[in-house]
């Protein structure tokens, strides 16, 4: 039984492309929490980028990439877990053969 590590996010997309667009969402930025940077993003304007007008916005989207940023942790995480099983046992296997030496050794040592 192989077993196998689910790559990408559980958070589905929710805006379009084409909303991403046209409200001129950088490259980089476009996952799965563009939706509430969109929203973010206007208040900042609206608000002549005063930090502490826009605090509900802000906290929703940054929560939204710290959810994203631990998704992907624990992801790697059981990469590297599943590597170190598969690790251990080649190992195992390997060691199991290993008790008898490739090269004879000297009589008088």
């Amino acid at each position: 039984m192989a077993e196998e590590v689910k790559l990408g996010s559980s958070k589905p997309m929710i805006a379009t492309q084409q909303e991403m667009v046209e409200n001129r969402v950088p490259i980089p930025y476009r996952d799965q929490c563009a939706h509430l940077l969109i929203p973010l993003n206007k208040c900042r304007v609206a608000e002549f980028y005063l930090p502490w007008k826009c605090e509900v916005e802000r906290h929703a989207y940054e929560k939204c990439e710290y959810e994203l940023v631990m998704e992907r942790m624990l992801q790697m995480q059981k990469i590297r877990e599943l590597e170190e099983k598969k690790k251990k046992k080649t190992q195992k296997l390997q060691g199991a053969g290993a008790a008898i030496p490739l090269t004879p050794s000297p009589a008088n040592t």
